[in-house]
């Protein structure tokens, strides 16, 4: 086999010809746009060493430039999942730090062939549950009841600033305008970060139900508790949302008018984005002059990557030169890529480049996810232990083997695990730091217990209990799968603990007709509002109820759902009482005793305005609060 300086195959056809063209022009604007409008190359040092790479600063349109009030928006925005439809969703669950910013969860997709567990799956991200325009469940052909899968693999985030066209196959690009009034917000070209930010959140198999309105998630923000679903939030978060806990008040600060608008909304996200810069690898401490930065066999193992044909598309500062290629891990028909946005020939099953950095913390590599490890992507390329790339249309860069002898091998996969691999990335340390999403508890909320009633044909109607029941959601719901198809159904609430496996019914509601006409086949879904302060902490029960002939009193019942509803993850809807010293939920004459004692002894139960000073102002902040009186 050729080595791995086997210099790439000579262009010996049109069609080789007009890729490199297209890719030189491509690769020519996204310079142009870094020179003009990112401007600042952060230089290199020692060009006879190797040092040779200056590293770009993001580029941003000059309608978005880097503010703080707005990346702190953006990072709100972008890990809260009240911005998908059923608040089981943030832009931020596909995109984890420490996995290089990339999907850790497991997802299936039968993608061309559209069937399960054939070679031609894709190791997508698990999206939502189907549903339709009113936010109903939908039996999806594919999925069934079940989140949905995205037809390719996540993306991992973090070098999206650097180029002018987002996706693996580049859709988001060109203009930027607001969806909703359709104001150009910025015709620059270069706001691909805010194109794509906005894309997951109208669509129905990541983050929303069916033909969602932009005016929906405006509303729904205007009255939502900013990252009310998360918990353990960093510093810069949580005191920004104390300050500001609305998210008008939010959008005030960044834009300065608390209006909400989908273009802002952009603009924030793609603000935050641009702070992701994982340029802190002991290869960018090497490269800008530090000679201790990465050990000897990161530093040989760079050596051997440098004399590869490796570094013909993963070129440093960025490794990776943000060009599109066929890759041959599928057959191009399965998937154009690129060509689905062109039109171009040339680029039939052609896709982003992705870049080496922080490989080391990935896995499932491609737009497939179908190279599973960092050893596959070595026998990928070699072309050995199963792996041989589909010839059609394969990049002339890779028709070649690309082979290393075993000892450079571990030398290269040293350096890109070792040496690329940014320490704040892998432990998610600012600015990569995020909170705990809801879907991340250990213990779920709604939960799902045993019990019910089989219906006709043996089936157990089983409960779908999935939407976070937070304080406000009038959205929240229950599905049912597994039922006759066509009965009715009601879903029966009690506060009293389930017996024998029932619900007693102190509520019902319903009923609907079920969808679907076979045994085991019925499906439907039922909304419980979740809008009252009172309900906060208050633990419910939730059964569905289905009028079958078949089943033993006439009525099949599904499992049971344990609800708690809440405020946030971080705080109660009902405000605290100060002055009530003993907690006893009265305010009397013991809450004056208890403050002086506490004030004369300097404990900070009575330090009111949190100084720690004790003053005539922590005395009238008590007054002030004994007077009005518990909420």
């Amino acid at each position: 086999m050729p080595s791995a300086n086997t210099p790439s195959l000579r262009i010996d056809d049109d069609m080789h010809l007009n890729i490199r063209t297209l890719r030189g022009i491509r690769r020519a604007a996204t310079v142009l746009a870094c020179a003009v409008y990112g401007g600042a190359m952060v230089s290199g040092a020692h060009a006879q060493d190797g040092r040779t790479f200056p590293m770009f600063e993001p580029f941003s349109p000059p309608e978005n430039p880097p503010m703080a009030e707005r990346q702190i928006l953006g990072k709100i925005l972008f890990w809260d999942e009240q911005l998908s439809s059923d608040n089981t969703m943030s832009c931020g669950t596909c995109h984890i730090p420490s996995h290089a910013g990339n999907d850790p969860r497991e997802g299936r997709n039968p993608a061309y062939d559209g069937i399960f567990m054939t070679e031609d799956d894709v190791a997508g991200s698990p999206g939502v549950i189907l549903q339709d325009q009113n936010g109903e469940y939908l039996r999806s052909v594919l999925f069934d009841l079940l989140p949905q899968s995205t037809p390719r693999r996540s993306m991992p985030n973090f070098m999206a600033p650097f180029t002018a066209n987002l996706f693996w196959d580049g859709r988001a690009e060109g203009i930027f305008t607001d969806p909703v009034t359709g104001q150009v917000l910025s015709s620059t070209g270069i706001a691909a970060t805010e194109i794509q930010a906005l894309m997951p959140l109208m669509n129905d198999i990541e983050m929303a139900h069916q033909d969602r309105d932009w005016n929906e998630l405006l509303s729904k923000l205007e009255t939502a508790r900013p990252l009310a679903l998360a918990s353990e939030l960093p510093e810069d978060m949580n005191d920004a949302i104390e300050q500001y806990p609305t998210y008008p008040e939010l959008f005030e600060q960044a834009f300065g008018s608390p209006e909400i608008t989908a273009g802002r909304i952009g603009f924030a996200i793609a603000n935050y984005q641009r702070t992701l810069m994982p340029n802190e690898s002991p290869w960018d401490k090497w490269n800008d002059g530090d000679d201790s930065a990465m050990t000897a066999d990161q530093l040989a193992g760079y050596m051997r990557y440098r004399a590869s044909t490796c570094v013909d598309c993963h070129v440093p500062p960025m490794f990776t030169n943000f060009d599109f290629n066929v890759d041959g891990v599928r057959p191009p028909h399965e998937d154009l890529g690129r060509m689905g946005v062109t039109g171009a020939g040339p680029e039939r099953g052609a896709f982003k480049m992705g870049t080496v950095r922080n490989a080391g913390i990935r896995d499932r590599f491609m737009h497939t996810g179908g190279i599973e490890t960092l050893d596959d992507v070595f026998d990928f390329y070699a072309h050995r232990n199963g792996h041989e790339p589909f010839r059609d249309n394969l990049d002339f860069r890779v028709r070649n083997p690309i082979v290393f002898s075993p000892e450079d091998e571990a030398l290269v996969k040293e350096f890109i695990v070792g040496a690329l691999t940014d320490p704040r990335v892998a432990n998610e340390e600012y600015p990569f730091d995020r909170p705990k999403l809801y879907s991340e508890q250990a213990e779920a909320n709604p939960m799902v217990l045993g019990g019910g009633t089989a219906g006709s044909g043996g089936f157990d109607p089983k409960i779908i209990a999935v939407v976070p029941p937070n304080i406000g959601n009038t959205g929240f719901k229950v599905g049912v799968d597994f039922a006759l198809g066509g009965a009715q159904a009601w879903v029966a609430v009690s506060s009293s603990a389930p017996k024998n496996g029932v619900v007693a019914q102190d509520t019902l509601l319903g009923p609907i007709v079920l969808n679907g006409m076979s045994v085991g086949e019925g499906y439907g879904t039922i909304f419980y509002p979740i809008d009252d302060v009172a309900m906060e902490g208050e633990t419910f029960y939730m059964q569905w109820v289905i009028a079958d002939p078949n089943a033993p009193d006439g009525f099949a019942r599904s499992d049971i759902a344990r609800v708690t509803p809440f405020c946030s993850m971080i705080a109660s809807c009902t405000p605290e009482c100060v002055a009530d010293l003993d907690g006893n939920g009265t305010l009397d004459f013991f809450d004056v005793t208890a403050f002086i004692d506490a004030y004369n002894a300097n404990e900070a139960i009575a330090d009111l305005d949190g100084n720690g000073v004790f003053s005539f102002f922590d005395v009238s902040a008590f007054v002030n609060a004994f007077a009005a009186g518990c909420p």
